[in-house]
């Protein structure tokens, strides 16, 4: 392909799910990743012991756009799946988000859903104006069940106290006072039946699409000049990080293979909010319902260096992320979306819609005459 009609830069869910619909719209599309896979951080494979594994942490579907599980079920079928997670809590595993099985196993109580809803509202702290993730946990269950499930947690996670991130980040994990132990709520909940890099395949097989990988943006942005661009990588990197970097929080991964053990833990995931340097372990057979003699898990490890994950959830930080997206509404001929380049901190459901309504918007406003 020698001038394609559209450059897009990142392979992840916002690029490719922009690379198939720009393509079933008629247009050549140039497909890069700087990695040397597709998938983005949703990339999965299978390790040397033969077990499926995602090698940048777990990534498990969940959604309640029906649009959006609808438009990835063109690429997979599925297998239904609700992920669990239990916290380590002192000499205890419980679910987490909190429930009426959390406090009345940690406290030795025998609270009825109407009761524990009163014993909550007992010892929660009310906060208003909400401003901060402290407000939000505070105001939802009190003190004690904040020190022994959040604050040490988002320590490790975001390398800041409850108190210095913003009130969205705390307000992502509910509180129930039913027996509900399930991590998500939403309506759909299932995993790709043969993971995530196969349905990426699928995605990205069009031939309108091109996909080169091991490939940086600054390399080849001069031979694909006169191409359109949807960029879905760091903003501030696209500008030099002209007004400086904008924070991020990395990870790393330990994975270990565990040949004599089915199971390492009861459940996909569990949290070490107060023990350990790291925050959680998740056993890869729970997510993907493989039989296995061994068991492959991963410890994850919060880091200030490294490749940016997270978007760090600060008014300073939003601002700063201001001023680049002013930059960006001055480019001609760039869309930026996805999790890096609109700086949130988005689920994977959230990139894949956000993708759409980007995709549509170019294919919308394509010159008079244009190809359909």
């Amino acid at each position: 392909m020698s001038s394609p009609d559209y450059l897009i830069v990142g392979a992840g869910y916002a690029g490719s799910v922009c690379a198939r619909e720009l393509a079933e719209a008629g247009k050549t599309v140039m497909l890069i990743d700087r990695r040397d896979h597709i998938g983005g951080n949703a990339y999965d494979k299978v390790d040397e012991h033969g077990i499926l594994i995602h090698p940048y942490g777990p990534h498990i579907f969940h959604t309640n756009s029906k649009r959006v599980f609808e438009y990835l079920s063109r690429f997979t079928n599925w297998r239904f799946y609700e992920h669990r997670v239990l916290a380590q809590v002192g000499a205890q595993l419980l679910p987490i988000p909190i429930n009426r099985t959390t406090i009345n196993k940690l406290y030795g109580l025998s609270l009825s859903g109407a009761e524990v809803q009163a014993y909550l509202d007992q010892v929660r702290q009310p906060r208003d104006p909400i401003k901060t993730s402290e407000d939000v946990v505070l105001n939802s269950v009190g003190p004690d069940l904040c020190d022994k499930f959040f604050r040490g947690y988002t320590k490790k996670q975001w390398g800041l106290d409850l108190s210095e991130l913003s009130a969205g980040v705390a307000a992502r994990i509910p509180t129930r006072d039913n027996d509900d132990d399930r991590y998500f709520g939403d309506s759909f909940q299932f995993m790709p039946d043969q993971g995530y890099t196969r349905m990426f395949e699928r995605m990205l097989n069009h031939p309108n699409i091109t996909v080169r990988v091991s490939c940086d943006y600054k390399q080849v942005r001069e031979q694909f000049a006169g191409a359109q661009l949807v960029y879905t990588g760091p903003i501030d990197a696209y500008f030099d990080h002209c007004y400086g970097p904008l924070p991020y929080r990395s990870l790393r991964f330990d994975h270990e293979h565990l040949p004599t053990q089915a199971q390492f833990q009861p459940v996909g995931t569990v949290n070490y909010p107060n023990d350990h340097d790291y925050t959680r372990i998740t056993e890869f057979k729970h997510l993907t319902g493989e039989q296995h003699a061994g068991t492959s898990i991963v410890r994850e490890y919060p880091q200030a260096e490294g490749d940016p994950y997270y978007p760090i959830p600060r008014p300073e930080n939003e601002a700063l992320f201001k001023r680049y997206e002013a930059l960006a509404e001055q480019q001609s001929g760039v869309t930026f979306v996805g999790r890096l380049a609109q700086y949130r901190y988005y689920n994977m459901d959230q990139i894949v819609a956000t993708a759409l309504a980007a995709a549509e918007k170019l294919i919308a406003n394509r010159p008079a005459g244009d190809a359909a």
